[in-house]
């Protein structure tokens, strides 16, 4: 006779940002289906996030395909940081991610949901998986929800902050969605 594995908890952290957000959404439902036995994704959204997946029509996605989801009512509520603290979580895995987001990681400012889940992961030893959508400094073209391109300008700042993620202890930068099935595979027990 086998014995079942536990479930392990995985927090994903949805903040404002449009860019990958519909293909960050899309390898979320894969890893929900393809690890459904060995993690309980639960989905954490900023008071930002929650205008974004509205915008782009992924509330009630998110909802229906999520048994667990919670959206910001202020920095320690849901009380998401104190989860983290006590180690319930496998790891937070933030995607997508906006620059004011990982501006405020990089200069330790754990004023919203989201990034005083990150700072306490920090101080934790959870690890922190982090999509910033303002990767490189440059020009990228992302989609609105009506099909059309916006250009838009990532500054030498915003990059800088992406870099000193990069050097905290038990934080992980990544670019594309892409990236997230190895994320999982790595966690994996299977």
């Amino acid at each position: 006779m086998t014995k079942e594995l536990k479930k392990r908890k995985v927090a994903w952290g949805i903040t404002g940002s449009g860019e990958k957000l519909v293909e960050t959404v899309e390898i979320m439902k894969k890893m929900k289906k393809k690890y459904k036995k060995e993690f309980d994704i639960r989905v954490y959204i900023s008071r930002a996030g929650d205008q974004v997946l509205k915008y782009y029509n992924l509330s009630n996605t998110l909802e229906t395909l999520f048994d667990k989801t919670w959206t910001e009512i202020n920095a320690n509520a849901p009380f998401l940081a104190g989860q983290i603290q006590l180690g319930s979580f496998e790891f937070l895995l933030l995607a997508p991610v906006t620059s004011n987001t990982v501006a405020k990681i990089s200069l330790r400012i754990a004023d919203t949901l989201l990034t005083n889940a990150a700072i306490m992961g920090q101080k934790t030893s959870t690890p922190i998986y982090i999509m910033p959508t303002d990767f490189r400094e440059g020009v990228v073209t992302t989609k609105l929800p009506n099909g059309h391109d916006l250009d838009l300008k990532i500054t030498k700042e915003d990059a800088q902050h992406v870099e000193k993620l990069r050097s905290m202890e038990k934080t992980f930068v990544f670019e594309h969605p892409d990236e997230i099935p190895t994320i999982f595979k790595e966690y994996s027990r299977v």
